[in-house]
């Protein structure tokens, strides 16, 4: 069995997962996730701890295993703690701010860009050229991060764009005559 999915889930308070036939649910204050589980592997709860089990000894059961442990571990983090990703505006002009369900983006453009959020994600703009995005579907809130990023990506010469916190964006020389 893969070494990750080896490792016991450790369910903190406040989280309840229920294990259907082939369906894991977790509740946490901070919503409910849900999974379908591949039928190769299963799940086991004991004393607050969950356990992935292959179901057969095939090298695809192995994988399988790995996987869905990662991603039962991040449905339970979600839940409990949740995820969030930091951006920074970097430009003259660039900001940031939010209005109701959506972001609104001022990139340099002709034109404001709003990008609206899915459910269960949720936006804030400590500052005008910083935007926080929060939500507990780890895969939900990269992808919305990797959206807003995808308005105005770095550029190489000056660094201007939209990037993410602990981004390191490397700058090219300009063109010497």
């Amino acid at each position: 069995m893969s070494r990750v999915g080896k490792s016991p889930i450790e369910l903190p308070k406040g989280a309840e997962v229920q294990i259907a036939a082939s369906h894991v649910t977790v509740k946490g204050p901070l919503g409910t996730l849900s999974h379908t589980l591949h039928p190769l592997v299963g799940l086991q709860q004991q004393d607050g701890v969950l356990q992935v089990v292959c179901n057969d000894e095939s090298a695809e059961s192995n994988a399988l295993s790995g996987t869905t442990r990662a991603l039962v571990s991040n449905m339970v983090k979600g839940v409990t703690t949740g995820f969030e990703r930091k951006l920074s505006l970097v430009g003259v002009g660039y900001r940031a701010s939010v209005q109701g369900n959506a972001l609104k983006l001022q990139l340099g453009f002709s034109h404001d860009v709003i990008h609206d959020l899915p459910a269960g994600v949720k936006a804030e703009t400590p500052s005008q050229t910083e935007i926080i995005i929060k939500g507990a579907n780890k895969q939900q809130v990269g992808q919305v991060a990797a959206e807003v990023r995808a308005y105005r990506p770095p550029e190489p010469y000056k660094g201007k764009g939209v990037r993410y916190v602990d981004e390191v964006v490397r700058l090219k020389e300009t063109k010497k005559k």
